[in-house]
């Protein structure tokens, strides 16, 4: 050995392993030995260790290798835990001797040996201070792995059930790769370690990893948000059962922390007992989390109990934002900016908010003091080390400067907060919980922006910023839920890699442990540009919206008319090609009120009350007209404007805004005021992105028809259809032809039009296993355990295999095959096709005609209802006429639409028969249109009503 302190190291070694063999690992009698011995406990012993370890067990005689290997997993266990010494080098020790005992400890000779070692040594990475955590998870994760090659359930079930637990823990500390699915690692680990390790067999362990599975739930991504929580609130209840105050306080305060947690965020249940039950958990761990035993937890339960208080419901306001700020300042006694700067930072950003709120003192001082807060979080929470938390502080701080009509000050600190928020992209939803609802309420800092360049009068930055939400939400919700279906596998890794590299980078300068943090900050910013480069150059709607660039792009005498709904409002944007800048029309509030109480009875009545939605429909929708007060928007268009489309927002999405009565012309709707048509688009920028798509050819039809065999008239209504066409450019899967596997097998590359004519389900609870049922797909007997992920239970109780069914996830993977290559149009005949998620404002945009623009196609009708099978097949009958007539997507629906409103039973006897001379039908067409309007009158209208023709809407482009 090269130095007497190297002597002096190594006689410690041996020493130690004499005791550790003579005492058969007794942690008493090692703990005294190294108490004594601390100074020798440093990164220096464990680089001897290995080479003295490895030198021994090469020498040593077979049955002298595995006793001296024992001897070392023993004292590395032991000096693992050991509380005393530099804790960094002493994992160190740990890890090097469980590394070098696996030399011997092989699978093949030492299989029970070489689990155990395997599973110890995945803790200690789990633990490791060194190095990167990210790269040590890395390393545990196949430790634990490895170790249940041979902990099996079967053969060593108390084993196998510790290494679940221990995998699912590392899951989810885990760093790298996508955070949810990491978190549905974690869930299922946890939940296999549930099986062995009962309440009655092994209460604490029970207890710990409840407690565990609670954390998981808690930050869960997939799934629904208040489910999620409420099985984190039961296993967290569970945890408590055993983990009792008297048995295990300082569990049973940790346990009673995360339950306040749970309570603070629950959605279930009435959010002012909620809170109550938060604070009521946060006091009982402050009863053991005291600042004198656990200086750092009662800080954090503190300001945990601070934010409870601040959302309190009962009691007085006042008093509450009192007890939240006095909370947050006792935090701020243990939070130091030297101690802990990041939950000093959190602290200060949280303290800041209540005092914008807050009601006693002067208005001018507190303002004042919650921009001092917000000033000093930002000094930690930068952008280089915490870009999302920097993002939100500097949110807030603008909210404080607005709210103080300060806008000039508000709308700089908006602007660096989103364009902060633009440049992270997923990130925000691919961390934990707590971000993918920041993601959430990223909506209220683009709506804050638009209110204030209102106010500065600036209206065109103000529709930039509507359309950037909106774009940003989509991008955001395709990216997290279809990035493996929108992107091919060698895109897909390298956004992976990019998200990898950036989330450790980002660790590294957080925890200080960058050796150039300005370098490393720059480096990591290229990453983000590179990979926001490679999403736009294949999913081409994530650059910023231009107002004067997209303006440009509009035909002559087009106007558009977007709406969006602010805080406490709704706006309406008007322009043309020729507009400097859009005309802004604000409502009221008790407008805003009013659009609210209409929607909330639409969509009861829908939903729970079909005939009572379906009879007023006509005089719901003048009332609509009248609240969202089209009379003054049409007075706001040129004369010569002959084209309007439509840009909803939120909820608006759901109606059938171009078929609104005109209040002051009876018995004319919106679109009769436009020869070219009324037609929509999710947002400005994704028709920009379908007018790039010049699709000429109009020829070639496929059409999936009938697939369940239960709808007589759509079987009539694509024989009719397709006979407007070529029958050698045509292809159509009937009934049990038209099954998922059938039309993933074709070349729709190949066709200009895609016709579903089906049955149609939106899924508001996972929008995007919204799908067009096709054949084979309904169960005949339901499976003994549903799976979300492959089974939709149907209104009725019927359960359809998602697999079987075109779904939005599917359609989306369209983009990647460039199955809509050469697609002019798809027309998805079915019933609720054109849904959207209006409890979300994340989810606006998920719905199938976004799925099928995103993927390719420029132009898609979809329905807002269940449809009424025989209207619709003798609308698409006329609308597909039209087409064919040289009529524009937008007209030919429109003009269709208003055919069938105001046909007579004559009028459509006259149809059916000229129809089937013209065509040659060799189907009962004129038959059947004859037996459905037999019963009626010859002048009498049978499709008059709404119901039956407003349904279906044009979406993106419209050629003529």
């Amino acid at each position: 050995m090269p130095d007497n302190t190297s002597d002096a190291q190594l006689d410690f070694l041996k020493q130690v392993l004499q005791a550790t063999a003579n005492s058969r690992g007794n942690k008493q009698v090692i703990y005294r030995l190294l108490a004594a011995n601390t100074d020798k406990l440093n990164q220096k012993l464990a680089e001897l260790w290995r080479v003295w370890a490895t030198i021994q067990l090469a020498e040593a005689e077979a049955d002298e290798a595995k006793y001296l290997a024992a001897g070392i997993v023993n004292f590395s266990t032991v000096i693992q835990q050991f509380p005393l010494g530099d804790q960094a080098s002493n994992i160190e020790i740990a890890i090097t001797g469980y590394e070098v005992a696996l030399t011997v400890f092989t699978r093949q000779a030492f299989p029970q040996q070489w689990a155990m070692t395997q599973n110890n040594l995945g803790i200690a990475y789990s633990e490791r201070i060194t190095g990167q955590k990210a790269q040590n998870l890395e390393i545990a994760i196949p430790c634990y792995q490895s170790a249940l090659e041979v902990y099996t359930r079967e053969a060593f079930p108390k084993q196998w059930a510790m290494t679940q637990n221990n995998l699912g823990s590392a899951y989810l500390k885990r760093i790298t790769g996508q955070k949810a699915q990491n978190l549905e690692n974690a869930i299922a680990c946890l939940q296999l370690a549930l099986k062995v390790r009962t309440r009655e067999a092994f209460p604490q362990q029970w207890a710990m990893t409840q407690n565990n599975l609670g954390i998981a739930y808690c930050n869960r991504i997939r799934g629904q948000k208040a489910q999620n929580l409420e099985d984190a609130i039961a296993c967290y209840k569970s945890a408590l059962e055993v983990s009792t105050r008297e048995a295990f306080p300082i569990d049973w305060a940790m346990t009673q922390n995360n339950l306040g947690i749970a309570y603070c965020n629950r959605i279930k249940g009435k959010k002012a007992q909620n809170l109550e039950d938060a604070i009521a958990c946060y006091k009982s761990a402050l009863e053991v989390r005291t600042r004198e035993a656990f200086p750092e937890q009662w800080a954090m339960t503190q300001n945990n109990l601070g934010l409870a208080y601040k959302n309190r419901i009962t009691g007085q306001k006042a008093q509450n934002l009192e007890d939240a700020i006095a909370c947050y300042k006792s935090a701020l006694e243990v939070r130091t900016p030297k101690a802990f700067p990041i939950d000093w930072a959190g602290t200060q950003n949280n303290l800041g908010l209540a005092y914008s709120d807050r009601i006693i003192g002067q208005k001018a001082q507190n303002v004042e003091q919650a921009i001092a807060c917000f000033q000093k979080a930002l000094t930690v929470r930068t952008f280089d080390a915490f870009p999302q938390n920097h993002a939100e502080t500097l949110f807030n701080l603008g909210l404080t400067y607005k709210g103080s009509n300060q806008f000039t000050l508000a709308y700089t600190k908006f602007k660096f907060a989103i364009d902060t928020v633009e440049s992270l992209r997923e990130e925000i939803v691919s961390g934990d919980e707590s971000k993918r609802k920041q993601a959430e309420e990223w909506n209220k800092l683009y709506r804050s922006m638009v209110e204030v360049c209102l106010e500065l009068t600036n209206i065109t930055e103000a529709i930039e910023y509507v359309e950037r939400s909106k774009t940003r939400n989509l991008i955001e919700e395709i990216l997290r839920r279809d990035l493996k279906t929108i992107f091919s596998v060698d895109v897909v890794s390298q956004l992976e890699q990019y998200r990898d590299e950036i989330a450790i980078g980002q660790y590294q300068i957080q925890q200080g442990k960058a050796e150039n943090p300005t370098a490393l900050a720059q480096h990591l910013q290229e990453l983000r540009q590179q990979r926001n480069d490679l999403q736009d150059q294949y999913l081409p709607i994530g650059s910023s919206f231009n107002f004067e660039q997209f303006r440009k792009t509009l035909e002559k005498n087009t106007a558009i008319v977007e709406f969006y709904i602010s805080f406490d409002r709704f706006l309406t944007f008007i322009f043309t090609r020729h507009s400097q800048q859009p005309l802004v029309l604000s409502s009221s509030t008790d407008q805003l009120y009013a659009l609210i109480d209409w929607t909330t009875a639409y969509l009861d009545d829908y939903y729970d009350q079909p005939q009572d939605w379906r009879n007023p429909l006509t005089s719901r929708l003048q009332k609509l007209a009248e609240i969202l007060n089209f009379n003054k928007i049409l007075q706001q268009l040129p004369k010569d404007c002959n084209q309007l489309i439509l840009i909803p927002h939120q909820y608006l999405h759901l109606f059938p805004l171009h078929a609104l009565p005109l209040p002051e012309n009876p018995g004319k709707l919106l679109f009769n005021r436009f020869s070219q048509g009324v037609r929509y688009s999710p947002s400005c920028q994704l028709l920009q992105l379908v007018q790039t798509r010049k699709r000429p050819d109009f020829t070639h039809l496929f059409a999936v028809q009938n697939p369940t065999g239960d709808l007589s008239y759509a079987n009539i209504g694509v024989e009719v259809i397709k006979s407007y066409f070529n029958p050698a450019d045509t292809e159509v899967l009937v009934e049990n032809a038209a099954t998922k596997a059938a039309i993933d097998s074709k070349p729709l590359n190949t066709y200009h039009c895609v016709h579903f004519s089906c049955h149609g389900y939106f899924n508001l609870n996972q929008p995007q296993k919204s799908a067009l049922i096709l054949a084979d797909a309904y169960l005949n007997s339901a499976p003994a355990e549903l799976n979300p992920e492959q089974h939709l239970v149907l209104d009725d109780g019927e359960v359809i295999d998602l697999h079987k069914c075109l779904t939005l996830d599917a359609i989306f993977a369209l983009k990647s095959q460039q199955k809509l290559a050469q697609c002019r149009l798809v027309t998805l005949s079915a019933c609720e096709t054109g849904l959207i998620d209006f409890d979300n404002t994340s989810d606006e945009y998920i719905g199938l005609p976004s799925g099928f623009l995103v993927a390719g196609s420029p132009a898609v009708v979809s329905s807002l209802w269940k449809v009424e099978e025989v209207s619709t097949a003798l609308l698409m009958i006329k609308f597909y006429q039209n087409l064919l007539n040289q009529m524009s997507l937008a007209v030919a629906l429109n003009q269709a639409q208003l055919w069938l409103r105001d046909a007579t039973v004559q009028d459509l006897r006259n149809w059916a028969e000229q129809l089937t001379k013209q065509l040659t039908l060799e189907n009962n067409f004129k038959e059947e249109v004859e037996e459905e309007i037999e019963l009626f009158k010859n002048d009498y209208k049978p499709f008059y009503s709404p119901y039956y023709w407003a349904a279906y809407c044009a979406i993106g482009e419209s050629y003529i």
